[in-house]
């Protein structure tokens, strides 16, 4: 099979990883950089190009879109989908996922397991809005924050209507949640191919912070899930369209709620964690069910 990787950069550890075992299942595996497609859009033979060269006809393509280029990133690979090539994750489940309000009402919509979350546009409501999520301490995220960045904890109601008013006052789209307390500073990553949880590791913060992002100086290690974690992990994936994600839980007093449902899980923390090879298993899968036009969009959504 030629399979495409879109990838802003070659030597980032999941993007070698899917190359070198791409190649030891014996596939022609390319790296594209998604900015530096462009497109010919039109109704008779759409096609991607790059330095002036139309690129070659693909079997499938491997998104590892960043959130910073999400709207470019997603229109290179709507254009991939509308030529038929198997997305991994398609353009509309990652567009899905990449808003993190979105992402919270589809998935209480399904009865999954939640934080209690509050959003609202104006000051005037930050006094019911704090109440409506049970008060200090809360959690504030900005909606297009990622590994971490953008989240504050509040430890008093006059520092969370502060710096909700501040953000507020940049115009930033924020949302604020309960705090999970219980949870120690730990989340569990669960990482789903297809419809299973193949690999599981629990994140710890470093001491005096709340936020267990590897990037952030968290620690991994092995963790048991329960059934119901395996089963809100999977159903969550489901929702968002998405066959490989990588979904952020928290042990709370009422079972597990989901913090996020990742589209471009990176793979160094938790293959290291586990010793399990995931990239070969995103292979696999791509092997058993790459074909043709086979998405639920093509590209229309």
């Amino acid at each position: 099979m030629r399979i495409a990787v879109l990838s802003r950069n070659a030597n980032l550890y999941s993007t070698r990883r899917l190359k070198e075992e791409g190649e030891a299942h014996g596939h022609e595996m390319h790296i594209i950089d998604p900015l530096k497609c462009y497109m010919n859009i039109n109704m008779q033979s759409s096609s991607v190009h790059i330095r002036g060269k139309q690129l070659p006809e693909f079997d499938a393509i491997i998104p590892r879109i960043g959130a910073s280029i999400t709207f470019y990133g997603t229109a290179a690979l709507r254009q991939f989908e509308m030529m038929g090539v198997y997305p991994v994750n398609e353009s509309v489940a990652i567009s899905r996922s990449r808003d993190k309000l979105r992402s919270l009402q589809l998935l209480s919509r399904k009865g999954i397991g939640l934080p209690v979350t509050g959003f609202a546009n104006q000051a005037s409501n930050i006094p019911d809005l704090i109440d409506m999520v049970g008060g200090a301490p809360l959690v504030i995220k900005l909606l297009e924050g990622t590994q971490g960045i953008g989240v504050v904890l509040a430890e008093t109601r006059q520092a969370a209507e502060s710096v909700i008013e501040a953000f507020m006052g940049m115009k930033a789209d924020i949302m604020v949640q309960e705090y999970i307390k219980e949870a120690g500073g730990a989340d569990i990553r669960c990482l789903i191919i297809g419809d299973k949880v193949i690999a599981s590791m629990k994140r710890q913060a470093k001491a005096g912070e709340f936020r267990s992002n590897l990037h952030r100086g968290g620690s991994a290690s092995l963790v048991r899930l329960t059934p119901e974690e395996r089963s809100t992990a999977v159903r969550a994936a489901r929702t968002m369209g998405l066959n490989v994600a990588g979904v952020d839980i928290l042990r709370s007093n009422h079972g597990p709620v989901v913090m996020e449902v990742n589209s471009s899980p990176g793979l160094e923390g938790i293959e290291t964690a586990t010793s399990k090879n995931v990239a070969g298993r995103i292979i696999e899968f791509i092997e058993k069910n790459a074909k043709a036009h086979k998405t639920r969009t093509r590209g229309k959504g």
